[in-house]
């Protein structure tokens, strides 16, 4: 039996294209694209407005490519983790975070990543693959109160800048006019600096960027994130610098403070170094103790003074509230160990 294609993840053109070879009219590719990114079918039985003969003849080729979580846990500040299971029998997890008039969706776009940062529960899973588009927007239309969406930051499992087309088509679906025509000020990519790929995405979007630092210090910072023997936040700062950031898009620096390692004024002074000719801001966020790690968060007294050194400094620093660490929903503890059951 041939495998149904899905109609998530497909554009108008690729929808337009398909709709020919099966002879339908041409102005259903319009509809069919409707009913998927606008209304959110989750059946080719919805759609409505195009001829029962002409659905059957969809139906036998595609579906739309939804699949509603297996399970969903709410902290008890609202946020909300959810698991899907994916091809091949693989799991992720996504975060939704209510705030105020906000609703962020923090998806994945890995199961597990490559990266292998020793504050990541992500990276300790290791690596098993990349998430299509179907699967990566599926999150963003099956998470609970889906239609109430604000925001969204690529923040979930995984390296989004590994998975760079998928990334890539995922946000453009969400800003195009027949999808949900999102500003690209709705949407972060949160990366730790694959230079070749943050290139394309500089110059092939809009999307706001946040750049996982940790520690101004080289050296340092591999002994934590090995990424920096290859490609050095020196480097991808400089990349940086060719770029406008006074305007719409906004460059961020994720910093994750660990006690005793990276939460010194002395750090701070060398962070405002290295970042001071970039218009950017910086996130401070408070570190949550996962296993296989000797790594301990970082004193409020310790982050406050940080802060407080770089705001006199000119930046705008901020310590990021800390949001479901209650059900491991927190910032670097994506995580399942149902990829490695049988």
């Amino acid at each position: 039996m041939t495998q149904k294609q899905y109609l998530l993840g497909m554009t108008l053109a690729e929808i337009s294209e398909s709709v020919q070879e099966l002879g339908l009219p041409k102005f259903t590719a319009k509809q069919i694209a409707d009913w998927v990114y606008m209304k959110r079918a989750k059946s080719v039985d919805e759609m409505t407005n195009i001829s029962l003969k002409n659905r059957q003849i969809l139906f036998e080729k595609f579906e739309i490519g939804r699949i509603e979580p297996q399970e969903v846990q709410t902290s008890k500040d609202g946020t909300r983790k959810m698991l899907f299971k994916i091809a091949d029998g693989k799991f992720i997890e996504t975060v939704t975070i209510p705030e105020d008039d906000r609703l962020t969706v923090c998806i994945s776009s890995q199961v597990g990543c490559k990266m292998d940062c020793d504050f990541c529960m992500t990276g300790k899973m290791g690596f098993h693959g990349n998430l299509s588009v179907t699967e990566i927007l599926n999150q963003v239309y099956s998470v609970p109160d889906a239609e109430k969406l604000t925001n969204l930051v690529f923040m979930g499992m995984g390296e989004p800048l590994d998975n760079y087309e998928n990334v890539l088509k995922t946000s453009d679906l969400l800003m195009t006019d027949y999808g949900l025509a999102w500003s690209p000020r709705r949407i972060t990519l949160s990366t730790i600096g694959l230079k070749t790929n943050l290139k394309r995405f500089l110059d092939e979007s809009k999307c706001h960027l946040a750049i996982s630092l940790h520690n101004p210090i080289s050296e340092q910072r591999l002994a934590m994130m090995p990424v920096e023997k290859s490609m050095p936040i020196k480097s991808i700062i400089e990349m940086l610098e060719d770029y406008d950031w006074s305007h719409q898009r906004r460059l961020s620096f994720e910093y994750v403070m660990f006690d005793g390692i990276n939460d010194t004024l002395l750090y701070a002074r060398e962070l405002a170094k290295l970042l001071s000719t970039l218009d950017c801001r910086i996130n401070l966020i408070r570190f949550h103790t996962i296993p296989m790690s000797n790594l301990r968060p970082s004193s409020n007294e310790n982050m406050v003074k940080f802060r407080d050194f770089l705001t006199a400094k000119g930046f705008i620093c901020t310590i990021r509230t800390s949001r479901g660490e209650d059900i491991s929903a927190a910032c670097g503890m994506l995580s399942t160990d149902k990829n490695t059951k049988t």
